[in-house]
């Protein structure tokens, strides 16, 4: 695997609220100190997660541009066994899958196919939805996931306009192309909604909810399974309903 020293640091996420449902796309991209340069977010309309994936990744690889060197971080592995692994012999086979059947997004991985030909990327895989997790995978989820909510594309140049950011109201993102963004919840691929650290007996607001992939800590200190349903938190994590 070539070196990731100097590289772009990008991460690319899809969300959608259903499967499929109201979908969108998002990048980050950093420099190789870290620091984040700009995102970008965009709607699909109705779609499927692994179109918003795979739009995501096909986003950021126009952005950078013919001969960037890049890190590209990413929590489906679908899309990069799609555009890595799977990609020769769907070429071989003539975009037909070992089941002889049509390979599903074939437009979208044959773009992604012609644009890594110009580039350098370098994939890493990072787990979805984890407290304390990758910082850029989790800038481009709830820039995804705002999008996916209001249907509006949102862009920025620092990572605190990212929807979501603690003490900064979802949906406060600059809108691109100069509309107002209308987004009023913040979550991830296939999930969204939440409210802040929990009061008592109050009630807790409805929120979008997601079968937690891995196990983890919610913000009130408890743990949660692989399996059991999560939301995203005002805090920017991912916790028990109860407590958003």
């Amino acid at each position: 695997m070539s070196s990731t020293q100097n590289r772009l640091i990008a991460a690319c996420d899809g969300a959608t609220k259903g499967n499929p449902g109201p979908s969108a796309w998002a990048w980050v991209l950093a420099d190789a100190d870290g620091t984040v340069l700009r995102w970008r977010s965009g709607p699909l309309g109705h779609a499927t997660n692994n179109i918003a994936e795979l739009t995501a990744l096909r986003e950021l690889l126009v952005e950078v541009g013919v001969g960037a060197r890049v890190e590209a971080r990413l929590d489906s592995q679908y899309t990069i066994n799609a555009v890595t692994k799977w990609l020769p012999s769907w070429k071989k086979n003539g975009w037909m899958t070992a089941g002889k059947k049509p390979v599903a997004n074939a437009d979208l991985i044959r773009e992604i196919d012609a644009l890594l030909g110009s580039r350098d990327v370098v994939f890493v895989h990072v787990a979805a939805h984890q407290v304390n997790g990758d910082p850029y995978n989790d800038l481009a989820d709830r820039a995804a996931s705002a999008s996916a909510i209001s249907q509006q594309a949102l862009a920025g140049s620092d990572a605190s306009q990212v929807p979501g950011t603690p003490d900064r109201p979802a949906g406060s993102g600059r809108a691109s192309g100069g509309g107002g963004a209308k987004s009023s919840s913040k979550s991830s691929s296939g999930g969204g909604g939440g409210g802040g650290g929990g009061g008592g007996d109050a009630k807790p607001r409805k929120a979008f909810t997601i079968q937690a992939k891995f196990a983890g800590t919610c913000s009130c200190g408890q743990g949660y399974d692989a399996g059991e349903k999560i939301t995203k938190l005002d805090s920017g994590r991912w916790g028990h309903p109860a407590c958003a």
